[in-house]
C-alpha cells in the first residue's frame, strides 16, 4: 500500500475517533449538569476543556462557552468542527480506497457541523446533536467494518481508532482520577456530587451501562480504575484497544512482509504484555496517572515507529527488502 494512502486512513480513523470523543464529553456534561450545582460542574467543566483542547484555553465561564470552545473554535486544534473537517479532507484523498457509502456519512457529518453554530444549538436540544454526530460516527465506522475488504487498508483504519482511543481514555482517566481520587477512601464515594462526577467519568468513556452489569451502578473508585483501564472485553478500556493495535498492526507485518521483530512491533508487543500482567493494586500503590502517563509515552513511541516503518521510510529500506 502506498505510503501517502496508508496516512490518509490512518488519520482520517484518528480524527473520527477523536471527534466521537469529544461529542460524548459535551452530551455527558450538559446532561450532568442538570443534577450538579454549579460549582462542582464549573470544575468538571474545567477539567474537561484542559483535557481536550490543544491550544491556551484551559478554563471557560460558562456551558456557553464550553460549547463553543470544544465545538466550533478555530484555534483549538482538537475542536469539533476541526476533528471532522480533517477526517472529511483525508477521506477525500483516498476515496477510492474506502467504500462510497463511507465517504458520504462523513460528508453528511462535515455539512452538518458546517451548518451549525452555538445558538442553533443551544436554542434547540444540545443532546440531540451531539447524539447525532455519534450516530454518524458509528455509522462510519460499522460500514468500515461490514463493506470494506479486511486488507491492509482496513487495519490501518483500526491502527488510527485504536491508537487515538488509548490515548483519549488514558488522558481522560488520570485527568479525573488526579481531581476526583481519595486515597485516605479509595472505595467508597461519600457524596451525590462526587458520584456524579464518577458517573460522568464512565459515561464519558461509554461505560456506565456495561460497568453496571459488572459491578452495579455503586461507583467504587478502584473498580472504575480496573474497569477502564485493565479490562480485557470491554472495547473502550485501554488494555482492550492496545491488544486490538497490537493484532492489527501484527496483520499489517505479515501483509508486507515486516520483520515480526521490526521495532514497532516490539512496542506494541511490550505494551500489550505490560497491560496484560497489570494489577489494579500494584498500579494504584505506585500511582495510577504515572502508570497512564507512561502507557500515553510508550504510544507516541508507536505512533514514530508506526510513520518510520510504513510511512515515512526512507525508500532504499524498502528497495533492500524487495
Amino acid at each position: 500500500m502506498l505510503s501517502r494512502v496508508a496516512d490518509s486512513l490512518y488519520w482520517m480513523s484518528r480524527y473520527l475517533e477523536r471527534a466521537e470523543h469529544i461529542a460524548r464529553q459535551l452530551d455527558v456534561h450538559l446532561n450532568l449538569v442538570l443534577d450538579q450545582g454549579s460549582e462542582d460542574a464549573g470544575r468538571r467543566r474545567n477539567r474537561i476543556v484542559a483535557c481536550l483542547t490543544d491550544n491556551e484555553i484551559t478554563s471557560v465561564e460558562n456551558d456557553y462557552e464550553f460549547v463553543q470552545v470544544l465545538t466550533f473554535e478555530p484555534s483549538n486544534n482538537n475542536s469539533l468542527s476541526n476533528c471532522i473537517a480533517l477526517a472529511r479532507e483525508n477521506a477525500r484523498q483516498i476515496r477510492e480506497q474506502i467504500n462510497s457509502l463511507m465517504f458520504e456519512q462523513i460528508n453528511q457529518l462535515y455539512l452538518k457541523i458546517r451548518e451549525s453554530n452555538v445558538a442553533s444549538i443551544w436554542e434547540n436540544e444540545p443532546h440531540e446533536f451531539y447524539h447525532s454526530i455519534n450516530e454518524g460516527i458509528y455509522l462510519v465506522q460499522g460500514m468500515t467494518d461490514s463493506r470494506m475488504s479486511h486488507d491492509q487498508g482496513w487495519q490501518f483504519i483500526r491502527v488510527g481508532q485504536y491508537v487515538e482511543r488509548v490515548l483519549s481514555t488514558a488522558s481522560l482517566v488520570a485527568c479525573e482520577f488526579d481531581a476526583l481520587f481519595d486515597p485516605n477512601s479509595p472505595v467508597t464515594v461519600n457524596d451525590q456530587q462526587t458520584y456524579l462526577d464518577w458517573v460522568g467519568l464512565l459515561r464519558g468513556c461509554a461505560a456506565f451501562e456495561a460497568y453496571s452489569k459488572v459491578y452495579t451502578a455503586n461507583v467504587h473508585p478502584l473498580r472504575v480504575a480496573e474497569f477502564l483501564v485493565l479490562n480485557a472485553g470491554f472495547p473502550h478500556s485501554v488494555r482492550f484497544a492496545v491488544h486490538v493495535l497490537q493484532e492489527s498492526l501484527g496483520a499489517i507485518a505479515v501483509d508486507t512482509t515486516t520483520r515480526k521483530g521490526s521495532r514497532v512491533n516490539r512496542l506494541a508487543g511490550r505494551l500489550d504484555a505490560m497491560l496484560d500482567y497489570a494489577q489494579i493494586d500494584e498500579v494504584m500503590h505506585d500511582g495510577l496517572s504515572p502508570f497512564l502517563s507512561d502507557i500515553q509515552e510508550r504510544c507516541y513511541e508507536l505512533h514514530e515507529a508506526i510513520y518510520q516503518t510504513y510511512i515515512n521510510y526512507p525508500i532504499e529500506e524498502k528497495l533492500i527488502q524487495a
